[in-house]
């Protein structure tokens, strides 16, 4: 099933933001591992840089993605606008968020030949929980 517009996650604005956000990431990284960032300074300035970017609260997110799914998911879920608040969904719409959430499209191409929406499909679990958890208010 096709969900509407204003359901369907923004992967154009996600994929606009994208390289920018893993570039920061990444930047963030490489001057941890040579300079270290005892006083956070640089994490502070990352944090800045993806919130005014981004318009979202970064601290909902680890930035020790070594430590989790990777730069590049975490780049992608930065990136992501977050769902919106709707008052109409119809049982159709919640059964097939549901079923997006418990069976994960997966790709069977090489990372480099998929496309942007294919590359992080897989990914998208969190903001269907997102926009679920902010319309069951």
């Amino acid at each position: 099933m096709e969900l509407r517009p204003d359901i369907e996650p923004d992967l154009k604005t996600a994929a606009s933001r994208y390289p920018e956000i893993l570039k920061l990431i990444l930047d963030y990284t490489a001057h941890v591992d040579l300079a270290g960032d005892e006083n956070l300074i640089a994490y502070q300035k990352l944090e800045s840089s993806l919130q005014q970017l981004t318009q979202k609260d970064i601290s909902q997110f680890n930035m020790e993605w070594w430590e989790e799914e990777g730069a590049e998911v975490l780049a992608f879920r930065i990136a992501l606008p977050d769902p919106v608040k709707l008052n109409d969904l119809t049982p159709e719409e919640l059964e097939e968020i549901t079923f997006r959430i418990e069976n994960p499209v997966i790709i069977n191409k090489d990372w480099e030949e998929q496309t942007f929406e294919e590359q992080f499909s897989l990914y998208l679990d969190d903001y269907y929980r997102q926009f679920l958890k902010l319309n069951s208010q």
